[in-house]
């Protein structure tokens, strides 16, 4: 299995990267959005559906939905005021507030939401729609300044969550001892979520130290709120993981899962730190 972790990772960094810096805005919103479409497609199982029917149904539902909001920007490389992104943005802030309940109080609170299939599409909108507006955003704020402005802020996020995790899995492994959620992950521990932060901690000042960006001075605060949420992206997932009675979402990716099982904290970081830098914060100076 860590063989399999091992390349699969060493063939997707370097993917990652090239999307993130050598992509157009219009090509890279077509690779967010098949990304998208398949995240959807795993979502189908956790509200019940396991045909192949439904499940491509729905992935195909987002899939266009996401191109028509694609498609109706007036200019994609500017999409820091579009009504639809900034709506995004405040939905995603909105929804992880309420992910972050949903997860404390859970198995309490699948009484409430656990029987309704429609409700539960709604959380996999509330998911992933934001998701695509972050990362729209952030990869084209500064563009006509700085083409790589926005790939630079997204890369520091992805290596902001990862290694949070990493820091978490270390610091949970060797001296994890109180759980967070044992209900919903018995694996996480406080513990481990301190080792996280204090491993973003370092990223972060590292970022601030090299980073060919102008950094903003609230930088530290954005990002330990962002380690935070993302640590309940994943707790989230495996909430509904657990709920529908998964191990994984899919196994499209030999080693590590399906996408979801890969995305999930992004999921929940990308469209936060979007929106506490452009709708709390003063947007990165721009």
């Amino acid at each position: 299995m860590l063989k399999y972790r091992l390349i699969t990772a060493i063939i997707l960094i370097p993917l990652v990267i090239v999307a993130l810096f050598f992509l157009s805005p219009a090509v890279f919103g077509y690779v967010v959005i098949a990304i998208c479409a398949l995240a959807a497609w795993e979502w189908a199982q956790f509200v019940g559906w396991h045909s192949q029917a439904k499940r491509v149904a729905l992935g195909v539902v987002f899939g266009i939905a996401l191109l028509a909001i694609q498609f109706s920007f007036s200019d994609i490389t500017v999409l820091a005021h579009e009504p639809i992104i900034l709506y995004g943005l405040w939905a995603g802030l909105a929804w992880w507030i309420v992910a972050i309940l949903l997860v404390i109080t859970f198995p309490a609170s699948a009484q409430i939401w656990g029987k309704s299939t429609s409700v539960q599409i709604l959380f996999g909108v509330l998911t992933i729609i934001p998701f695509y507006c972050g990362m729209m955003v952030l990869r084209t704020i500064g563009y006509h300044s700085d083409t790589f402005f926005g790939a630079w802020w997204l890369l520091y996020v992805m290596l902001l969550v990862w290694g949070a995790d990493s820091g978490a899995y270390a610091f949970g492994r060797t001296m994890g001892r109180h759980k967070m959620a044992p209900k919903v992950s018995p694996g996480k521990t406080w513990e481990g979520l301190i080792g996280g932060l204090i491993t973003a901690g370092i990223i972060s000042w590292l970022f601030s130290l090299y980073a060919p960006i102008p950094i903003p001075d609230y930088l530290l605060v954005t990002s330990i709120i962002v380690v935070v949420v993302s640590v309940f992206g994943d707790l989230t997932e495996s909430m509904f993981k657990r709920h529908s009675g998964i191990k994984d979402s899919s196994h499209l990716i030999p080693g590590h899962g399906g996408i979801l099982d890969r995305i999930d904290s992004l999921t929940a970081a990308i469209p936060v730190f979007a929106g506490l830098n452009l709708l709390v914060f003063n947007g990165f100076g721009l």
